[in-house]
């Protein structure tokens, strides 16, 4: 029987979330493979609120990226270029005016296919998809992709050069994160890669694209979750809210961590990691030490 979430296990599984969410290592996989080792599988609601503290890191870190891109959406709203939409958006004159401005449409248009996605697979992201052998495929499979990507992409293209069909090709990219194992910022930044964006550029935008659907689905989950906090072995209301203030701690100094590394190293030290963790989840499941569904171990 699962014997449930302290806050001794919360402190760990938040100091897992703010280590593992940036880096393209998958902190779903994580928190679900070592909350599952504590004694019980803390769920889909708790990796989304503790997310909460992580992402609140991005809107601290990148705090004047963010009031430079609303500042200049809102001038370019209220029809600082010109009355028509194109100058709405930023586009005088089918132009592109100010990339600040875009940006912001850019995240919106790639926030589309994980809120989609996520509301018409909800209940698969709160179960199947939990199953720690798709978690054992996924690790495998994306490092794979990620590595090759960093191999052999051109890796040429800066942030400016984003485009709208890009922006939400960069979106189904994240949205793959709903299934433990990709990793939102793994997902996002291998679909960079791919596309032809430097690492760098990839990464910044994995994390600005990652704000609306990090806090819509994680204020989402803590409104739900509401009335069921603590019950059938999972995590308390006070066990998440000090795993999310550890999250948001850990997670801030990881971003400044990881910006300056993708800088300057390629990912094979990420592509070597997820597979010997997925090599080891498949072993503790061999020989039973893991149970691949949520419930007792």
């Amino acid at each position: 029987m699962a014997t449930g979430i302290g806050i001794g296990d919360g402190i760990l599984l938040g100091l897992v979330q703010g280590l593992t969410e940036f880096l393209p290592v998958s902190s779903s996989a994580h928190l679900r493979i070592i909350g599952t080792l504590l004694g019980s599988d803390p769920g889909a609601a708790f990796t989304a609120i503790t997310q909460l503290g992580t992402e609140t890191a991005v809107l601290l870190y990148f705090r004047r990226d963010i009031k430079r891109i609303a500042l200049a959406w809102w001038f370019a709203v209220r029809g600082g270029y010109g009355v028509d939409w194109r100058s709405r958006i930023g586009m005088p004159h089918g132009r592109p005016q100010d990339h600040d401005a875009l940006m912001a449409w850019f995240i919106a248009l790639g926030s589309v296919p994980i809120v989609v996605l996520g509301l018409a697979f909800q209940d698969a992201i709160e179960a199947p998809f939990r199953n720690l052998w798709l978690t054992v495929v996924t690790l495998s499979v994306f490092g794979l992709i990620l590595g090759w990507a960093d191999k052999f992409s051109i890796r040429r293209r800066p942030l400016e050069e984003l485009t709208p069909r890009h922006a939400l090709a960069f979106g189904f990219w994240q949205a793959l994160a709903l299934v433990p194992g990709v990793s939102r910022s793994g997902g996002t930044i291998t679909g960079g890669l791919l596309m032809g964006y430097t690492r760098e550029a990839a990464a910044r935008y994995s994390f600005l694209l990652a704000i609306p659907a990090v806090f819509g689905s994680g204020l989402y989950q803590l409104v739900k979750s509401l009335g069921d906090f603590g019950q059938a072995g999972t995590p308390g209301f006070g066990v998440t809210l000090v795993a999310t203030l550890v999250a948001f701690v850990i997670g801030y100094v990881v971003i400044i961590a990881f910006l300056k590394i993708v800088s300057t190293f390629s990912y094979k030290p990420f592509v070597v990691y997820r597979l010997a963790l997925a090599a080891l989840v498949a072993l503790l499941l061999i020989t039973g030490v893991l149970e691949p569904t949520a419930g007792a171990v």
